[in-house]
């Protein structure tokens, strides 16, 4: 079963490539407080309906090019 995730569209400048910020929470190992990680994964966009701000899941799927390992899913939350 792949992998999914959800982010937030941060860039969808690029032609049916979309980059995903995907925040999530980390234990420090020696304070055990909890951080804030942010990653950022570029994403395939075939139709580009993908706008900055909308809330999406991300699948991993095959290299589609040097940097591209996730497919858009779908868009839970459009941004207006």
């Amino acid at each position: 079963m792949a992998r999914t995730k959800t982010g937030i569209v941060t860039s969808a400048k690029s032609s049916k490539t979309i980059t995903v910020t995907v925040n999530s929470y980390e234990n420090h190992p020696k304070y055990n407080k909890r951080f804030l990680v942010s990653t950022k994964f570029r994403a395939h966009d075939e139709e580009s309906k993908a706008k900055e701000g909308d809330q999406v899941v991300i699948t991993e799927s095959r290299p589609l090019s040097a940097t591209k390992r996730w497919v858009l899913t779908e868009i839970i939350n459009k941004q207006s």
